[in-house]
């Protein structure tokens, strides 16, 4: 598969590193786009971001064009802002207008919001990208996997995430496995 991946500035990178991690070593092609703000939520989260293949503000870059072959795109994390603009139709940055382009093209397009509590605005937000044809998938583990370590609480989120794609993986062990 050939993903888009983009990394925005909301809590919860990890997400976004360890799906680029784990696409990678499954010999999926994925082209990475960090957010502006990710840098600075890296510092604060002390995480390292993979090295972008893409600039943010050039929204001319082949992400930004319905011909790019790409299978789907996944943000994630989602922050509320960039979930905003996708809502509206603002193509501002390579990742929203990225992410209009997966609506436009029906394909894939799967926002791993992180986020808590939701305004209504969001929730709204969040429906007309449901209604759009774009998949929320809220940055919420499951428990009954187990989990030990803060780790397997986000491999579980990153699992739906591919679980999506139809992506095969085992990192969770699924309900009553």
């Amino acid at each position: 598969m050939r993903i888009l991946l983009a990394i925005t500035g909301a809590s919860g990178l990890q997400y976004g590193v360890r799906l680029h991690q784990v696409l990678k070593e499954s010999g999926h092609k994925v082209w990475v786009v960090n957010g502006s703000g990710a840098d600075a939520v890296a510092v604060a989260e002390e995480v390292k971001l993979p090295k972008p293949d893409f600039d943010e503000k050039d929204v001319g870059a082949p992400p930004a064009s319905g011909s790019h072959p790409v299978d789907g795109m996944i943000i994630a994390p989602c922050s509320l802002k960039t979930l905003g603009e996708i809502a509206s139709g603002v193509g501002s940055n390579l990742v929203s207008r990225s992410a209009e382009v997966m609506l436009k093209e029906r394909r894939k397009l799967v926002l791993v919001v992180r986020e808590t509590p939701l305004s209504y605005i969001a929730i709204r937000n969040m429906e007309k990208v449901t209604l759009a044809g774009g998949v929320i998938l809220p940055a919420c583990p499951g428990f009954y996997s187990k989990p030990k370590k803060v780790g397997d609480l986000v491999d579980f989120v990153c699992g739906k995430t591919l679980d999506q794609f139809g992506i095969k993986h085992k990192l969770f062990k699924r309900w009553k496995e």
